[in-house]
């Protein structure tokens, strides 16, 4: 079975058909891309897989289990991690904590050791801080570990964000336009973090980018979705000469 199944996924906003007959699989450490024009109804995909919103219709399995109804914590608690469109993060609180907070959900010394400070607390909290440090480590972003994140430029607060999806241990990681407001410096280095989570966490990522170039270039298969419908689907090299994706998207811009 794929790590992530989607069956004929579809959505109503009211009167209003946001996705038709969504479908999708993902495999253990498959990168995929989801492509498509402004109002398309890609975050709102990403939106009714992690359980903000109910489909309307079809099944959502991860690891076999249907998760369509589950609350976006229990989703999250099954293996699926995401960063949003627009930054959601705490302002006024270290990067360290953001990333040790997305952990204590795992936490097993309960409150007995909270009040009193059991040797298990003691033993657990460093494990947490240790963790948090090399996830940071990993996203460039170990030296900002003690500032507020109001103070960090645009470019480490995303990879702040992803480095905290990534403690909560996620199967698959959802990134909602990941290098969005970025410089071509900053879209450099969240390319070689991308391929770094994939390669050293083994990891499923599904990504939602316009940056056409970056998409042909990490992933393995990618969507193009008009108006809730995925109008083609396939590797790099047939989305960019696909006609109706050229129609649709691309206009007259040609992937070099």
């Amino acid at each position: 079975m794929p790590l992530l199944q989607i069956e004929n996924m579809t959505h109503y906003f009211g009167g209003l058909r946001a996705v038709y007959n969504y479908r999708l699989n993902i495999e253990p450490g498959q990168v995929i891309g989801l492509i498509g024009p402004n109002g398309a109804g890609k975050t709102t995909v990403f939106n009714l897989i992690t359980g903000i919103h109910r489909p309307t219709e079809g099944k959502i399995f991860l690891e076999n289990e249907d998760i369509v109804g589950l609350q976006p914590h229990q989703i999250a608690s099954k293996g699926l991690g995401r960063t949003f469109q627009n930054l959601r993060l705490w302002r006024h609180i270290s990067v360290l904590e953001h990333v040790k907070l997305a952990q204590y959900s795992k936490i097993t010394y309960g409150l007995l050791g909270a009040f009193f400070g059991t040797r298990k607390r003691h033993r657990e909290e460093a494990e947490i801080e240790a963790k948090a440090y090399r996830l940071l480590k990993m996203m460039g972003a170990d030296a900002f570990a003690d500032q507020a994140v109001v103070n960090l430029p645009y470019g480490a607060q995303r990879r702040v964000e992803m480095a905290r999806a990534l403690a909560t241990e996620p199967k698959i990681l959802f990134l909602d336009e990941p290098t969005a407001g970025m410089n071509p410096e900053e879209l450099r280095q969240m390319m070689d973090i991308i391929r770094r989570v994939r390669e050293e966490l083994g990891l499923a990522i599904f990504l939602i980018e316009h940056r056409l170039r970056m998409v042909m270039e990490l992933c393995e298969k990618i969507q193009t979705l008009v108006f809730g419908e995925v109008i083609a689907e396939g590797p790099p090299e047939q989305i960019k000469q696909d006609p109706r994706v050229i129609e649709a998207y691309l206009g007259k811009e040609i992937i070099a």
